[in-house]
């Protein structure tokens, strides 16, 4: 049985975070991520969770009003020709996400790496990154009683949700009669 070690690893790590700066070095003040487009996951399972995707649609770019595919990967957009839209609303919401960006862009002329005073700061991380709703539980209004608390609502409305079913019975019952 061979072992293998891997003695290199610190190294490894060291070479690794160099050549990451380099090449951060060499493409600013371009952002080092391109923008992604929010879709949705596949799979019944998890088709309602929303994640980024490889690049816009084609439909997605010239609806934007960005002139070509080219265009906008030459300021930092990705694009996937071969995707396509199947819903309004993805459209719609991608559409609005590469507005907000090309609003937001700044387009330095040729001559502005001559004078790096004036460039503006390399993004680092996600661009527009998804916007998580943090979950809330919304708790009516408490009445004054000192000895009600949180977990006596919580019990209350789980009992009302279990009968619920034999209330509806009961009126159906009463409404024949």
């Amino acid at each position: 049985m061979k072992v293998r070690l891997a003695l290199n690893q610190a190294g490894k790590k060291k070479s690794r975070r160099i050549a990451r700066a380099k090449k951060a070095a060499a493409i600013a003040p371009l952002p080092l991520q391109k923008l992604r487009p929010l879709v949705h996951c596949p799979s019944q399972r998890y088709n309602t969770k929303v994640r980024l995707g490889r690049g816009f649609s084609l439909e997605e770019i010239k609806g934007a009003g960005l002139e070509s595919a080219a265009y906008a990967r030459s300021v930092g957009i990705a694009v996937d020709k071969r995707r396509t839209n199947k819903s309004e609303d993805s459209y719609a919401a991608n559409v609005d996400r590469l507005k907000a960006y090309t609003a937001n862009l700044v387009l330095l002329s040729s001559n502005a790496a001559e004078d790096p005073s004036d460039m503006p700061a390399q993004i680092t991380g996600t661009i527009m990154p998804i916007e998580k709703k943090a979950p809330g539980v919304v708790i009516e209004d408490i009445p004054e009683k000192g000895d009600v608390t949180a977990f006596t609502q919580m019990k209350v409305a789980r009992k009302e949700t279990a009968i619920v079913g034999q209330r509806i019975a009961a009126e159906i019952r009463k409404s024949k009669d």
